[in-house]
Order: C-alpha cells, then structure tokens, then sequence
C-alpha cells in the first residue's frame, strides 16, 4: 500500500510549487509589489484603530448632546473614510497586478517545462496527467490569486488581532463573579470572551468542511473531462456524423455531466451545513459583544461611546480569530488546486528523470545509421530487437512490414520521443530533418501559417506559398492563404496530406520521414506526390512508412519487417 505523504511533505511541495517565482529574475520587482501591498495593509489596520478610537469619542458626544464635538468627529471622520477608500483601491489594484505578473511568469514556466523534451507526449501517451490545459490555463490562475489573497489576508489578520487585543484589554476592564464562597475576577474579561468564542466556531467549521478539499478537487476534474469531450466532438465532427454517433457521444457526455452533478449535490449539501454554522457565528457575533458588555453599560460603569469601541474592538478581535472560518471554502479550492498542480509537476518531473535506454548522436557519415537498435512497447515488451542499418546522403528508403511490428515506432525513435529500447541511433549533424506523420498537424491559424508550420511564415513570399499549393493540387486554396481558421476540420484527409507535402516542398528539408503520409491519397495523387519529391527534392534523403508496393519505385532500398512465431520481428534490408 502506498503511504500518503506526510505534512511535512505536503508543504514542501507547496513551497515547490511558489517559491520559484520570488527568486527568479523578477524577485526584485515581485518583493518591491508585495512590500507596497503590506504597507497598504498595515496602513488599513492603523485606519481600523482610528476609526475604533472615532467610535468612542464620537458615541460618547451624541449621549452628552455635544453638538461641537459631534460636528468635529463628523470632519475627522471624513478624511479617515477618504484616506481608507483610497487605501484600499491601490492595495486591491496592487494586489491585481502583482497576480498577474506572477501568473504569467509561471505560465512560461510551465508552458516550457510541459512543452520541453517532448514532456506533454509523454505524459499524454503514459496517461501520467489528465487535463493538462487545465493545470496550466486555470489552475495556475487559481494559485497565484488564492496564495496572495489568502496570505494578505492572514498577514492582515494577525496585525489587527495584535493591534486590537489591547484596546479590547485595556477598555473591556473586569469582571468579577460568585463561585461558591469564592469570589473571582477575570481582567480583560472581554479578550477572553472572543478567544473563547472564536476557537469553538473554528473547530465546529473545520469538522464540518474536512470533506471540501476532495469534492472541490473531484469538480474540477469532473469539469474538464466534460469540457474535453465537447472539444472532441469539435474536432472529429466529420467522423462521427459518418458513424452516426450521435447517441453515444451524447451518452458519454450525459454520464459525464452526471458526475459533475452528483459531486456538486455532495458540494452544496456540505456547504449548507457549512454556511449554517459561519452563517450563525458570524451573525451572533454582531450581538455578542453588547449582550456581555451590557451589565457594566447599565450599572453606569461605562458610557455608550465606550460600549461602542468594546463592541468595535471585539468585533475586530473575533473577526481577526475568524480567519479560518472565513477563509475555509477559499482555503478547500486553494488546497485542491495545490495538489493538481503538485500532481503536474511530479508527472513532468518523473517523464524528464526516466532513463533512455536508446542513445542519440550525430553521424559523420551517413544521414541515418542504427546500431544494435532494439525497441520495446511501454510495458516492456519487445517489438524487435538487434537491428543495425545505415542511410547514405540522399538516399531513399522505403519502410515495409505487417502492422504491429514497429515500422512507424521506428520512426518515433529516429526523432527522440520513444525512449523505450536499446542500442543507438545517430543522425547528420546540422542537417535539417521534417516528419511527416499520417494525421497531418495544422495549427489554428491563417492558411498561410499552417502551410509553413512549423517555421516562421515571413520566410516566405505568396509567389512560393502559391507555387507549392498548386504543384500539389491545391490551387483552390490559393486565395486563402490570409484566411483565420482551424484548418483541421475545414480540409479533408487528402487535402491535409497533400498540405504536408507542400510544406515539404517549402521547408527542403535535408532528410524527409514520411509515416504513411499518403494513406489518404488516391494511387493516381500518391504517385504525384512522390515523383514531385524526386523532381523538387532530389538531393533530399527520404525514410517513408508505407503498405501500398506501388511506391517502391521510388525508393532505392527496403527495410522490411517479417514478423516471428514468437511475436518479435526482424529486420532485412534489400535494394529494390
């Protein structure tokens, strides 16, 4: 059984989790933000002192009718409310800003950590993350807001608790009571009302919402597997309307919406336990403070201007003790998020630690040379073994066997995002490399950004975007090359491979890897396809991946795959 992290651990991943930005490059400017933010702060609590004194003075001359002194405290009372407003907008503006700077520079750090050595493939093909959009667009958010709205808010509540406890201390006095012959007297009797009085309403809320950390980390992840099933409907629209899958996607949606709504019946039965018991401290709160200090207001001990500043400052105290209370559901969805993210991390952290047992280099030689090469599926498993094979510069190497044998792994290998094997592969330095998988990529954009995908489309004039559109059948496409869209779902299967072709035709790689890239094409456009390589790319050195014979006349060599009666397969390569 595996043992769940002691507390210790737990916070140590938080402080992972926060620490990195307030000693990055901009820790000077982050510091410098929080520091004006804890003045603004504290400036907040001062402004809380006067107006508890202001309370006092102010109550004490409407019970003695002193119009002059009324009149005084209605001005002071003008400039304090004028200083706190303006107080308070900077402190929240500040607040704001500070967010998102934090925000996006933690959003460029997980964007490269997710984007870097192939992490988002890994993670995604071992299932070690789920909904990893959501790590990075809203949990991220969520942790930069709630760690500064939470930690200000502490912060603030333990000044004010420290700056209130001896006001409340030196103005609630005494109180003396009977116990048997005994009498006792309690100093700052008040203090120790609201100490009291806070501590039962933090363990009765913190019994009650033990439960919301889990059901708000479930929701989260409920949603965004809802979420991600409509985006899927989205973008295989054209496969399931030919399935006429309507019934069963909608079934799966359903269920996903149910589970979605079950947690959130489980999330607001708790949160009305929950909301009664804040709901009660803090509305009894308001009357609490009075009903204890009423005995020594009637017996004349003190006058309503002090009754006032009692309850003032009481309030003050128990709201400070409150925080807790207060801040528990904040707290629950702050926790949940925390333990998503530390999730994330740990997931790229394992996928960037594991060992590769394949060793890449560069070949002085050859364009392609594999030495000893053995790949295995993820649980081990071996797709074939031993295999040593070379490409000389310019030559064009046709890839062939049953499926299932590892002809396109072969191909994930070659580009350094299959880790699982043995033995080595070297590539030519400096030389630059294109694949082109079966399902063609284009990226949510201008036509004319996901033709030159993935280099920079300013490299390109339109005379050569036109050229290569129309040399690979695509001439109609021609006037769109400005046009916003997601190309993926406007374009069929065939126009989307003969797309990649064109970019192949604009990018001149020095060693194209072709991963059945023609399966959508027609034998007539296939054979177009490949005799436009010999003819646009002749000194280009080609790998393809394919099951039709019809295109090995335009390779030189076979690499072909014959499977073995004990699963495995071997390699020989022949000149065609």
């Amino acid at each position: 059984m595996t043992q769940k992290p002691g507390k210790s651990a737990r916070w140590r991943a938080v402080w992972q989790l926060i620490k990195p930005y307030w000693q990055s490059e901009e820790k000077w400017k982050a510091w410098g933000m929080l520091a004006a933010i804890v003045i603004l702060s504290l400036s907040s609590v001062y402004l809380s002192v006067q107006f508890n004194e202001w309370n006092r003075v102010f109550y004490d001359a409407l019970q003695n009718k002193n119009f002059p002194i009324f009149k005084q405290q209605l001005f002071k009372f003008s400039w304090l409310a004028l200083i706190f407003i303006v107080v308070s907008i900077y402190k929240v503006y500040l607040t704001q800003g500070l967010q998102m700077s934090w925000r996006r520079w933690m959003t460029n750090e997980y964007m490269n950590k997710w984007l870097s050595n192939h992490a988002y493939y890994y993670t995604e093909h071992q299932h070690q993350v789920d909904n990893p959009d959501q790590r990075i667009a809203a949990d991220l958010n969520a942790l930069t807001a709630g760690t500064l709205s939470l930690t200000l808010g502490l912060l603030s509540s333990l000044v004010t608790l420290f700056s209130f406890i001896t006001i409340l201390w030196s103005v609630s006095g005494p109180i003396s009571f009977m116990l048997g012959a005994h009498q006792f007297t309690v100093p700052g009797y008040m203090l120790w009302f609201a100490l009291l009085y806070a501590l039962i309403g933090s363990l009765v809320v913190g019994l009650i919402g033990r439960p919301l950390v889990k059901l708000s980390f479930n929701q989260e992840w409920f949603e965004a597997n809802f979420r991600f099933g409509l985006i899927r409907i989205r973008e295989n629209s054209d496969a399931i309307a030919l399935y006429h899958g309507e019934q069963s996607e909608k079934q799966q949606l359903t269920d996903n919406f149910e589970a979605i709504r079950s947690n959130w019946w489980s999330i607001m039965r708790l949160s009305r336990r929950l909301n009664f018991a804040s709901s009660f401290y803090g509305q009894f709160a308001i009357i609490f403070p009075i009903l204890v200090a009423a005995p020594r207001y009637f017996s004349g001990a003190i006058q309503m201007g002090l009754l006032m500043q009692i309850s003032s400052a009481f309030g003050q105290v128990q709201d400070s003790l409150s925080w807790f209370i207060n801040a528990f559901s904040d707290l629950a969805s702050w926790k949940a998020c925390v333990n998503r993210l530390a999730g994330f991390n740990a997931a790229i952290d394992q996928v960037n630690e594991q060992p590769r047992g394949i060793a890449l280099g560069h070949s002085q030689e050859h364009d392609l040379q594999l030495h000893n090469l053995t790949l295995n599926l993820p649980n081990g498993n071996p797709l074939f073994s031993a295999v040593s094979a070379s490409l000389a510069a310019g030559g064009r190497v046709l890839i062939a066997g049953p499926s299932g044998c590892g002809k396109s792994t072969l191909l994930r290998a070659i580009a350094g995002v299959w880790p699982y094997g043995a033995g080595e592969i070297k590539t030519a330095d400096s030389k630059k490399q294109l694949f082109l998988p079966q399902r063609s990529y284009i990226p949510i954009g201008s036509l004319r950004e996901g033709l030159s995908y993935p280099e920079e489309s300013a490299n390109h004039s339109d005379e050569r975007l036109c050229e290569v559109l129309e040399a690979c059948c695509l001439s109609h496409l021609q006037p769109a090359l400005e046009q916003y869209a997601n190309w993926s779902q406007r374009l069929s299967p065939g126009e989307q491979q003969r797309l990649a072709f064109a970019r192949a035709m604009l990018i001149k790689p020095d060693i194209l890897y072709l991963d059945e890239a023609t399966s959508a094409l027609d034998d007539d456009t296939e054979q177009r396809m490949y005799q436009l390589l010999l003819e646009k790319l002749p000194c280009t050195s080609v790998i393809s991946v394919a099951h039709r014979n019809s295109v090995a006349k335009y390779h030189q060599h076979c690499w072909r795959f014959t499977q073995q009666d004990d699963g495995q397969c071997n390699m020989t390569a022949t000149v065609l």
